[in-house]
């Protein structure tokens, strides 16, 4: 890999990891696009790379996880009652209810899932097909009539259940979060807003474990100056996306995000079953 490409597969990470239309879907077009050859050097590039977005994340909502956080553990004990709770306490909690069904999931079937990406492209455009799916309904059905100050313990399972799609390849964890939100009648804002402050432990959890894997590497360490380009490309450009996507839903549907996955659907089995 170049440093050229180790650039284009970051900015594409950065762009596409909350925008809901699958991370892993573009970088695996982006990888096949590029003509790079999967390799282990490939692979860990792909783990350090989805860090960068993670990164942006906790630097965007840094106060607000702060005082979730902070909030949270001055609550341990007195989660019974979550109504009497302050909101950032009972914020923390409601993300963690909604963390466990996909932890749970990744923990359990993290090996049947990772065999499901023996036919990538195809695996790709079923998930992105699946997301198109998720929010197209999540328009229709949707009413939009709620923030996140009306949200209880069943909404927060109903969303994490929803999250549980995003642990298969492919599929779009903002896509399925953000459409779990608003089929329990959040307006869009309202529903990025939690699925991005519910994307903080899972993310944390699946890039510490994908670290781990990588300890002991032949060669990692010469590789790392160059992924660091990538790293720092998907960082920047992850910021960068969670302000534009939050600024864009006040206004705009998912629908855009909908039919750019249909079309991307298109081309992955195109291309599969024509190369």
């Amino acid at each position: 890999m170049s440093l050229l490409h180790v650039l284009i597969l970051g900015v594409i990470e950065g762009l596409t990891e909350f925008i809901p239309v699958s991370s892993t879907a573009q970088l695996l077009v982006g990888q096949t696009a590029l003509h790079i050859p999967p390799s282990e050097a490939m692979t860990a590039f792909l783990i350090i790379v989805q860090i960068g977005p993670l990164v942006a994340l906790f630097v965007y909502f840094f106060d607000d996880l702060w005082a979730i956080l902070r909030a949270t553990l001055g609550t341990l004990g007195e989660a019974t009652d979550f109504g009497s709770l302050p909101d950032d306490a009972r914020m923390g909690w409601y993300i963690l209810i909604a963390s466990v069904p996909a932890l749970g999931v990744g923990i359990l079937l993290r090996h049947s899932v990772e065999a499901l990406f023996r036919a990538p492209l195809v695996e790709a455009a079923i998930r992105m097909l699946m997301a198109a799916l998720l929010m197209t309904l999540a328009e229709i059905l949707g009413k939009r009539s709620r923030d996140l100050a009306t949200m209880n313990r069943i909404d927060a399972l109903v969303v994490g259940l929803f999250q549980v799609l995003a642990v298969f390849p492919g599929a779009s964890r903002s896509g399925s979060t953000i459409s779990g939100g608003m089929l329990r009648d959040f307006d869009r804002p309202a529903a990025a807003r939690f699925a991005f402050l519910l994307t903080a432990p899972v993310m944390l959890a699946a890039a510490g474990y994908e670290t781990y894997k990588l300890f002991g590497m032949p060669g990692l360490g010469h590789l790392l100056p160059t992924f660091a380009v990538g790293f720092v490309a998907a960082a920047i450009v992850g910021w960068l996306s969670i302000k534009w996507l939050l600024a864009y839903l006040n206004r705009h549907s998912l629908y855009v995000f909908a039919a750019y996955c249909v079309l991307a659907s298109i081309g992955c089995l195109g291309a599969h079953f024509l190369r």
